[in-house]
């Protein structure tokens, strides 16, 4: 049996990426374990839908440069020596290397030496990153040395992921070959996603009359949630029955509480709180647009949200920043486009897709034809034909029913 282990500084439970990967390897004969960040689950180890998943108790907290170092040296010394010594029972194939951070990918020198391949799927930029978290010039001495690691990191990968076109050009740019990488985008599983948006959610049904304009994910300054607040207080007279919802949590729930508080939008703005992932499509499937208000920089101009795939999935058209990386996907006549950090504009586009029904189902049914090409189910091939390539194996069967191949979790 082939074999892979996939290493996340992130609880394996909750990174909707990395579970797709793993669950695509295992329903493909795969053997896969998985070294991540203790979730939800509080276990040592266990075991979800065929994957192994072996835990340490390192919390993942979002704070200064020196806590992030600290988590990411922690995270690295554990899974060096945790993935060296599970190497020599598994003989891994190939180690599926997570970021952030880039560094992680020396974890598996010693994988590698015993023969190994590496590939190293970059989930984020870490210079872009870093300079839109903490303000720091591209010029600064920190950027430089990410850059170097960054560089380090890919050249000592057999080969690399990366999560979109513009960003694979961007590495092109700093030095990695294109023959060296592939593209699979961070889209969602269209089957699994879809099933569960036909459960019923909590709250029960809308009441009539109700126009839902919806946000799920975490509440960080980043993706402008007051901006979207702003807007809605702009544009709410002139849209009877609207509301608008924000699933999640995070450092800015407090401030967005305040804001809505002052705009007097307390009983048409609401914060929902956090939702299991396994509960967002029952939720999404409520509202009748969803709102992705991300502020533009240098780090989210090249982002490609994976909740956005989630609305168009479902059948919901979108107000989205034109952003960079959006609009390389997506043309005008499939998403509604506001320039980004207006919350005047954002606005406006409320007003428009509000009043005209006829124009959500065209913006709708555009944009999930304008997905297809880059849907799961397109992604996951690809990805599994990597791996093939990667391991020498292209064009044998790998077919293999997984309840008859359930392997025990190693000691």
């Amino acid at each position: 049996m082939k074999t892979v282990c996939m290493l996340l500084h992130n609880p394996y439970d909750v990174d909707v990426r990395v579970r797709r990967k793993a669950e695509a390897l295992v329903a493909a004969g795969y053997l896969v374990d998985v070294l991540a960040l203790r979730g939800s689950c509080n276990r040592n180890a266990y075991t979800l839908n065929g994957v192994n998943v072996y835990t340490v108790a390192l919390g993942k907290r979002r704070g200064t440069m020196a806590r992030y170092a600290f988590e990411y040296c922690a995270f690295f010394l554990w899974a060096c020596l945790r993935l060296s010594r599970l190497m020599a029972k598994r003989h891994y194939a190939i180690i599926d290397v997570n970021t952030l951070p880039d560094f992680l990918v020396f974890a598996a020198v010693v994988a590698r030496w015993m023969g190994a391949k590496v590939l190293l799927d970059m989930h984020e930029i870490s210079p872009e990153f870093y300079i839109s978290k903490y303000g720091v010039a591209e010029s600064s001495l920190m950027v430089r040395i990410l850059k170097h690691l960054e560089k380090l990191s890919f050249d000592f990968a057999d080969h690399v992921i990366t999560i979109h076109e513009p960003i694979q050009d961007l590495l092109a740019s700093r030095g990695l070959s294109p023959a060296k990488s592939t593209v699979v985008m961070n889209a969602v599983d269209e089957a699994s996603f879809g099933s569960r948006s036909r459960s019923l959610a909590a709250g029960g049904e809308l009441a009539s009359g109700r126009f839902l304009m919806m946000y799920h994910g975490t509440l960080t300054r980043i993706y402008g949630l007051d901006i979207a607040i702003e807007a809605f207080d702009i544009a709410h007279s002139e849209m009877p029955g609207s509301e608008l919802w924000i699933l999640g949590d995070g450092p800015e729930k407090c401030s967005l509480e305040r804001l809505i508080r002052a705009r007097g939008l307390t009983s048409k703005v609401r914060l929902i709180g956090a939702v299991p992932p396994t509960e967002v499509a029952p939720w999404v499937n409520k509202c009748d647009i969803g709102i992705l208000p991300m502020r533009r920089d240098v780090f989210l101009d090249l982002s490609f949200p994976n909740k956005l795939s989630e609305y168009i999935v479902l059948g919901k058209s979108v107000v989205v920043p034109r952003l960079k990386t959006i609009r390389h996907y997506f043309s005008e006549e499939a998403l509604a486009y506001f320039e980004a950090n207006e919350p005047s504009d954002l606005a406006r586009q409320m007003v428009h897709v509000y009043r005209d029904r006829e124009l959500r189902s065209r913006l709708a049914a555009r944009a999930k034809a304008e997905y297809e090409p880059i849907c799961w189910d397109v992604m996951r091939r690809r990805y599994l034909t990597l791996m093939e390539e990667i391991i020498g194996t292209r064009g044998q069967t790998a077919e293999l029913s997984c309840a008859s191949k359930a392997t025990r979790l190693p000691g």
